[in-house]
């Protein structure tokens, strides 16, 4: 593509990339090498933000050379920057040089405490050194200073899944539902936590986040999924009488339905046949039924 764009072309692109925050790293590295480059002059001051951008795609692709050639270019312009530490910290992080990236972001934070950006790659690092206990203490202590950052609490949710702590990461996705009560991922995350926590109180939040998640996106099949087999594991395993496991026989039929409208709509026949998705939503549900 990169071959086939004229300058101004490239550049739009570029700039787009950079406002939406797309990270197309293959695609900015080679808009870089075979259009920009050459003609770098032409850009005036957005200079410094392309060599900022395609450092960073550099270190996508593990490209050092030009990683390294864009901070030095940067380092000579800003040589007392923040922004270009980081880039250095960024750029020994790829090359696996922990130990100096970590010294990076200390020198960072010694002039600047409050930098949410050098502390969020302090947490990086520490993941990637699979030291995820003290990530997570890490990312714990960061989040008390930002405590809005959404993509943190995500983050810290995923380390606390990755070390089976199931009331850690509820938690966690309970502070982003209050923030953001409108995404649909985040009940449907929160209900597969509560689904793994087992349980009928857990399943019976897992069945009502799922149930909310299919609401706000009818088209999240997971979420189908989820509603499916919490409201078929209720209706085997409630106690709360007959009444209460028609209902949840209700929600899994229901469940169903959808489920097979979305392969019908969305699979030819034939392959529809090969998946056999209908035939084993139908014996599920015969099973629950007479059980």
């Amino acid at each position: 593509m990169a071959q086939r764009v004229g300058f101004d072309e490239a550049r739009t692109t570029m700039k787009k990339y950079r406002e939406d925050q797309i990270r197309d790293s293959d695609l900015v590295l080679s808009l870089w090498e075979d259009v920009v480059s050459d003609k770098c002059n032409r850009l005036g001051d957005e200079l410094w933000l392309v060599y900022e951008q395609v450092c960073t795609a550099a270190l996508d692709c593990r490209r050092f050379d030009i990683a390294e050639d864009c901070i030095t270019c940067l380092d000579n312009k800003f040589p007392r920057s923040i922004r270009v530490r980081r880039l250095q910290g960024m750029y020994h992080e790829a090359r696996e040089e922990f130990s100096e990236a970590e010294e990076e972001y200390k020198s960072i934070l010694e002039k600047d405490e409050t930098n949410m950006y050098a502390r969020k790659r302090q947490v990086a690092t520490l993941k990637a050194r699979n030291k995820i206990g003290e990530a997570i203490q890490k990312l714990n202590e960061y989040l008390k200073s930002f405590m809005t950052d959404y993509e943190a609490w995500n983050e810290l949710c995923d380390l606390y899944l990755s070390q089976h702590d199931y009331g850690n990461a509820a938690f966690c996705l309970e502070e982003l539902l209050m923030s953001n009560p409108h995404n649909h991922l985040f009940h449907q995350k929160y209900a597969e936590i509560r689904y793994t926590q087992g349980g009928n109180e857990n399943m019976e939040l897992a069945r009502s986040y799922f149930a909310q998640a299919v609401k706000l996106n009818p088209n999240n099949l997971r979420a189908l999924n989820g509603l499916f087999l919490s409201a078929s594991t209720l209706a085997v395993t409630s106690s709360k009488g007959g009444k209460d496991k028609q209902l949840n026989l209700k929600y899994a039929t229901w469940a169903a339905e959808q489920i097979q409208i979305k392969y019908q709509t969305q699979q030819p026949e034939a392959q529809l046949k090969d998946t056999k998705i209908r035939e084993c939503l139908e014996k599920h549900l015969d099973s629950l039924q007479s059980a």
